[in-house]
């Protein structure tokens, strides 16, 4: 059946962080123009490849990939708490065919997600529960991470279950593109941090609010350059879409999330969910991409992208 493709990046700066009101219409009405888009495609089912941010995931156990068979969301930032609406039986039966697959896919029936996952749903619709949902947690944040052939490849295999459900499948990503926000290494990082980093699932106030204020000083400083935080680049991001827009996805294998973190900041790997989202798509043959909104938000962190895809015409 039909497939598309919603991305958009997301940034725990949108609400507070520095940007002019000319750039916050903008951003709104870019959500406004996805949100209308996706209601036009009227999706049967909404499976959506994200990151995490140390919310949900620790280092104790890091899988390359999650499916969620049921899943919650913490409500970090400026998002909501509560249940998503995730297509139980249908996250079990798609992590049962990636097996199948080749694709070595870890399950949870207690998934906790944060903004990466349910920002950008809220921004559109006020809510993240309006389509039913798998969602597919691919590690950005905490190498070694996988590589951007095993997310094209998860995602392809992705697509080809969607193609043959008989269901409209929308399949999102959310992340990116190029942003280096202050996240600690666990090789550097103090023993405390470390800790966090490993096993800091539900954090104190106090620590959820010196995080808070941590990233919101980084946006702030941001805005004028600092050096230790690689400002948003507008040419790689621009690459990157173009790229996506091509169609040729093979040509990601290539790249290293080394040289992505290197070039297009510590974040910079969170664009390996839009490779797997596209490498889906890319199942039912060519696909038109259509960039409904773009702008380099320095005082966000954020290479701030929103796109969708559809695909020319399905493959016989």
């Amino acid at each position: 059946m039909t497939l598309a493709v919603l991305g958009a990046s997301h940034t725990p700066l949108m609400q507070d962080g520095v940007a002019s009101e000319d750039v916050r219409a903008a951003v709104k009405q870019g959500f406004a123009s996805l949100a209308k888009r996706a209601e036009g495609f009227a999706p049967d089912l909404l499976i959506q490849f994200a990151p995490d941010h140390f919310n949900g995931f620790f280092y104790e156990l890091m899988p390359s990939f999650c499916i969620g068979v049921n899943a919650t969301s913490l409500g970090d930032w400026d998002t909501s708490t509560g249940t998503l609406p995730v297509a139980s039986d249908d996250a079990v039966r798609l992590s049962e065919a990636l097996i199948e697959d080749g694709l070595d896919i870890a399950v949870s029936y207690r998934m906790e997600v944060d903004h990466g996952f349910v920002q950008i749903w809220e921004r559109m619709f006020g809510s993240f529960s309006r389509f039913p949902t798998i969602p597919i947690f691919i590690n950005c944040a905490a190498p070694p991470l996988p590589t951007f052939k095993r997310a094209r490849l998860l995602g392809e295999a992705v697509g080809r279950w969607a193609a043959a459900s008989g269901k409209r499948v929308l399949i999102s990503a959310s992340g990116g593109l190029s942003h280096d926000p202050p996240t600690p290494s666990i090789v550097t990082a103090p023993d405390e941090v470390k800790e966090r980093l490993i096993s800091g699932r539900h954090p104190s106030q106090d620590v959820q609010r010196a995080r808070v204020e941590r990233v919101l000083a980084a946006g702030a400083r941001a805005v004028d350059g600092t050096p230790e935080i690689l400002p948003v680049d507008p040419e790689w991001d621009k690459a990157f879409i173009e790229q996506l827009q091509r169609g040729n996805l093979r040509d990601f294998d290539s790249l290293t999330t080394k040289e992505v973190r290197e070039k297009a900041g510590r974040g910079g790997p969170e664009v390996l969910a839009w490779v797997a989202a596209f490498a889906a798509l890319s199942v039912n043959g060519d696909y038109k991409a259509d960039l409904i909104y773009y702008q380099a938000i320095q005082g966000w962190i954020a290479g701030m992208a929103m796109m969708f895809a559809e695909s020319k015409a399905p493959r016989v």
